[in-house]
């Protein structure tokens, strides 16, 4: 299910080399508390909060509402915790630009390393992308995802998209999306727990309850001839009716 999105103002630049380092050594500690004391699973929810990602990422010293804490937190939470992964029985995969679109190989390198069946993570990962960024059209393009998951398939995903207009450009704000695998029976009907966010005007969602009839149609439209779907929009676009009066049999059917 998802449990929440979070709302934060873009900042651009890099995050010091130093306060990186420290942010990482501190991730690692917390992290190692965390789990040795409540558990992986447990540690996942709390990822899977963002108002709690928040106040972490706040702890390990970041700017308080900066887009920059989501990727900066899980970057120094993967590179924190990778040489002890194992023992921990969290894996980090994934990240921002590029290193997002890797995820799929790096949890596949884990799962065979480690004797996990990689599917069902990586279709997770995949599908729960696709969801908030063309599934929930609410003008945020991602750039970030990380997916962090169990060798018992538990898993928890935090992503972030920056907020676009119609032309592409950028309008000062991101968003960051949180997942978690519990009690996941759909990815597409109602997968979300709550969604939090300034209002944007209109959302086509096309994972809401409503959406179902919404989804089978675009589904079939998507596996018939392209041509015919442009000839069907040609003719709704166009009504030219004739200059004369009488009706004829013609008429009636106009194929």
């Amino acid at each position: 299910m998802k449990t929440g999105t979070a709302n934060l103002p873009l900042h651009y630049g890099f995050t010091p080399r130093w306060l990186f380092e420290q942010m990482t050594k501190l991730a690692r500690e917390i992290s190692i508390i965390l789990i040795t004391e409540y558990g992986v699973e447990d540690y996942l929810r709390r990822l899977s909060n963002p108002n709690w990602f928040q106040a972490f990422g706040c702890t390990l010293g970041f700017d308080w509402h900066s887009s920059g804490l989501t990727t900066t937190t899980c970057g120094a939470i993967k590179e924190g915790l990778r040489p002890i992964q194992k023992d921990l029985g969290l894996f980090i995969c994934g990240g921002k630009g590029k290193t997002s679109r890797k995820t799929p190989n790096e949890i596949e390198n884990i799962s065979q390393k480690y004797s996990l069946d990689s599917q069902p993570l990586i279709y997770a990962s995949r599908i729960s992308a696709k969801v908030d960024n063309n599934a929930l059209q609410d003008g945020y393009q991602l750039y970030h995802h990380s997916f962090f998951f169990t060798p018992t398939g538990k898993w928890a995903v935090v992503q972030q998209g920056m907020s676009l207009d119609s032309f592409g450009i950028n309008r000062g704000w991101a968003r960051r999306y949180h997942w978690l695998s519990d009690n996941v029976a759909d990815f597409v009907n109602e997968p979300h727990t709550g969604i939090a966010s300034e209002s944007r005007g209109e959302v086509l969602n096309l994972v809401a309850k409503e959406s179902k009839n919404n989804r089978h149609v675009s589904t079939k439209i998507s596996h018939q001839n392209p041509q015919k779907t442009i000839q069907t929009i040609a003719k709704l676009q166009e009504t030219k009716l004739p200059e004369r009066h009488e009706v004829l049999l013609s008429d009636i059917n106009p194929e």
